[in-house]
């Protein structure tokens, strides 16, 4: 099944349309590479990618906006999927990998086909590869790529040694042995990169702190036009339409997943709705949702919404928020927050992370002290006692001044070429 279309969430097929496609990527003879007189070509693959999973799609799925619009590039994603499929754009390819699914960790799928990931990079021939995952991933994309010279560049989008320790400087005993063998495989995938980039202050740091040197920042972007402020003129019908209170309201967005931290935010939150009357809505899935389910019966003051697939409609609910709530500690960027400062929405975060740079950068929000439930509900309180239009207009200045997908693409493919020559 091959299907040629515009950019946009076609070329991502979903897994109810993968499940109608009959092809063997390991046997199917692959049509040219597209643009073949494009300056540079990106291969880009991962196993961080699913219907329901957030920021590294919107990055994945701008980028092939941006590489459409840029005639001088052209891009190849290998992602996994339920099936093996095939779409394709005005310079951008899609290849679909049939992968199990990971367990306790819906919507990821392991990325196992090393024989067809070579057949891709022999027929494609990228000019580099980026590499958006840290597991099987890096292994796969270097055996995939011998002997042809290609350099690999890999983005750190996953804090993954601080997910499984989140404060190494003061664990011990075997929480400081896990975070240890994860730095030292960190270094160990490192030396096959030509250079890593990083997304904000606090992953390039720790990077550096292990060991990994050549690292660049370069923050993510945010749809200036899609998350607008303007879209809170419409807050009240956006509210009734989904059943949510008339009154405070503050939201998390993103996946359902331990580290996201959700027990503080959940911990907390019986305080604040106390003293504000402020009700709490996660918008997103994941598979503490269950678990987060069971915590929300007694809790009439906070709902689910499930994983929003309308982009205009998550936009609407971000710009529909009082304030966004965001109390992961190990983020390396946190893109949905910056969604909600594009929109107007003040962000509460932990203070450390992505997300915390962000909101000191920009001063559209405010802190508090990571893991701790009663310093959230107290800055919680503060926060929505706060001027929350004045703090609104400093986070879509923030978003405007240095976080266009335009600007942060161009960054990219200027790294490309340096790491290539090009």
């Amino acid at each position: 099944m091959t299907i040629t279309a515009s950019v946009s969430d076609r070329i991502f097929l979903s897994d109810a349309t993968l499940r109608a496609s009959p092809l063997d990527l390991g046997q199917t003879t692959f049509p040219p590479p597209l643009r073949p007189d494009a300056r540079l070509g990106v291969l880009d693959i991962t196993e961080f990618y699913g219907d329901t999973t957030g920021g590294i799609r919107t990055y994945l799925r701008e980028k092939a906006q941006y590489v459409e619009a840029h005639p001088a590039y052209r891009q190849v994603l290998v992602l996994p999927g339920s099936r093996d499929a095939l779409s394709a754009t005005e310079g951008v390819r899609c290849y679909r990998l049939r992968g199990p699914r990971v367990p306790k960790q819906a919507p990821y799928r392991f990325m196992l086909a090393t024989r067809t990931n070579r057949r891709i990079v022999l027929h494609e021939r990228p000019d580099v590869i980026e590499v958006g995952s840290p597991g099987l991933v890096p292994w796969i994309a270097r055996l995939a790529s011998r002997g042809l010279d290609i350099p690999a560049v890999a983005f750190y989008h996953s804090n993954f040694p601080r997910v499984f320790t989140p404060f190494p400087e003061t664990a011990g005993g075997a929480r400081r042995a896990i975070a240890d063998l994860a730095w030292r495989y960190a270094r160990a995938i490192d030396k096959h990169f030509a250079h890593t980039i990083a997304c904000s202050e606090f992953a390039a740091a720790d990077l550096r702190r292990a060991g990994v040197e050549r690292v660049t920042r370069i923050p993510l972007g945010v749809d200036l036009a899609h998350y607008h402020p303007m879209r809170r003129a419409r807050r009240d019908d956006v509210r009734a339409r989904y059943a949510l209170t008339a009154g405070p309201l503050a939201g998390f967005v993103g996946r359902f997943a331990v580290e996201k931290e959700l027990d503080v935010l959940l911990d907390a939150w019986p305080r604040v709705h106390a003293r504000t009357g402020a009700e709490l809505v996660l918008i997103g899935a994941g598979p503490l949702q269950p678990r987060l389910e069971a915590r929300l019966r007694d809790m009439p003051y906070a709902r689910i919404l499930p994983y929003e697939t309308d982009r205009g409609r998550l936009a609407d609910l971000l710009a529909a928020l009082d304030i966004c709530v965001a109390p992961c500690s190990v983020e390396t960027f946190g893109l949905s927050a910056l969604e909600a400062l594009s929109s107007g929405t003040p962000v509460l975060s932990a203070d450390r992370g992505g997300i915390s740079e962000q909101v000191e950068t920009s001063g559209a929000g405010r802190r508090f002290a990571s893991g701790s439930a009663a310093s959230l509900a107290e800055e919680a309180v503060a926060l929505l006692a706060a001027d929350l239009g004045a703090l609104g207009a400093l986070g879509r200045r923030y978003a405007e001044d240095d976080h266009s997908w335009e600007s942060v693409f161009d960054r990219v493919f200027a790294l490309y070429a340096r790491v290539t020559g090009a």
